[in-house]
């Protein structure tokens, strides 16, 4: 029995070393799932790019705040510049337009009134006008009938005014109409659709667009180039996009254009070792969509090759 409790101390003695010993093993690292693309160049800069549309992304609005009565358009269609894309509810406007119409017709019916009067007025002026003896016709009769020209003109020119008033009016009103339908602003294809007929379509820049519209016949990659490595980028230099998930699926770039405004980094990554607080030159680089399988608003990543020359030694 003595030797009981010394044998239990030691027991746990034991337990606890081990428990020590084998807590302080360093946890092993899991295999990645996709091996990283590696830089084909031995200087280069690296970044992320998105996988946009020619002439970028379109976020298609509405111009006035409405109801939409019919979408025209489904994700995938190619569509041609000016073609429909929805339409917004018209009835009010439509009714306004006959209404303008109206309008129309009572003035020029007006106009032919007041010309009626205008010749009726000049020919009692003529007919008082005409007479040889003065005496024939009071002096504040031909004033009268001098007046009576005079005010029926005026008639006349108020009646074409409102002509031409009317016709503004149905001019106005047509182009309310047609701005009640959104139409493709060039060639391309519909990426995204969130609006449905009977749902309201806000008027102004939205969060969500109520359609996404580009043109896919070329692909653009928007890369951002850090601007500790902005000295370094030289737009002559070859490119490289890898495609995320197999490295395999490959592109040679071509330099579309580069954007010389250096703006604050927006396109994240989910990098745990990512800048978020730095600046950015954005360069957008293309290719032919046809020679990977990509996507638009896919990240890619990109290597462009680059020389040290100049650095710190």
């Amino acid at each position: 029995m003595k030797y009981t409790l010394p044998s239990l101390a030691a027991v746990g003695f034991l337990f606890a070393s081990y428990t020590v010993v084998s807590s302080n093993q360093p946890v092993p690292i899991a295999p990645a799932l996709v091996e990283p693309a590696s830089a084909p160049f031995t200087n280069f800069i690296a970044g992320a790019g998105i996988i946009e549309a020619k002439n970028e992304n379109i976020a298609i609005g509405s111009p006035l705040a409405r109801l939409v009565s019919k979408v025209a358009v489904k994700v995938g269609d190619k569509v041609s510049a000016g073609s429909p894309l929805f339409y917004l509810d018209d009835r009010e406007n439509r009714a306004e337009l006959v209404m303008r119409r109206a309008d129309l017709v009572k003035a020029q019916a007006d106009v032919l009134v007041a010309k009626a009067t205008l010749i009726d007025a000049q020919s009692l002026f003529d007919l008082a006008n005409a007479i040889s003896d003065s005496r024939a016709i009071s002096g504040e009769e031909m004033l009268k009938r001098r007046n009576a020209v005079t005010i029926a003109k005026a008639k006349l020119e108020s009646a074409v005014a409102f002509v031409e008033q009317a016709q503004s009016a149905i001019i106005s009103t047509e182009t309310t109409l047609e701005r009640l339908i959104v139409r493709a602003p060039i060639d391309g294809e519909v990426l995204q659709v969130n609006i449905r007929a009977g749902e309201f379509a806000s008027a102004g820049a939205l969060a969500l667009p109520l359609l996404v519209f580009g043109d896919l016949n070329n692909f653009h990659i928007r890369v951002d180039i850090d601007e500790n490595d902005a000295w370094r980028f030289d737009k002559n230099a070859k490119a490289v996009a890898y495609l995320r998930g197999n490295r395999r699926f490959k592109v040679d770039l071509q330099l579309a254009y580069v954007e010389p405004l250096v703006v604050p980094k927006k396109s994240l990554t989910g990098d745990s070792t990512e800048r978020v607080d730095t600046r950015v030159l954005q360069a957008l680089y293309q290719f032919n969509p046809q020679q990977l399988p990509a996507y638009v608003g896919q990240q890619m990543d990109i290597f462009i090759e680059a020389s040290d020359a100049g650095a710190d030694s």
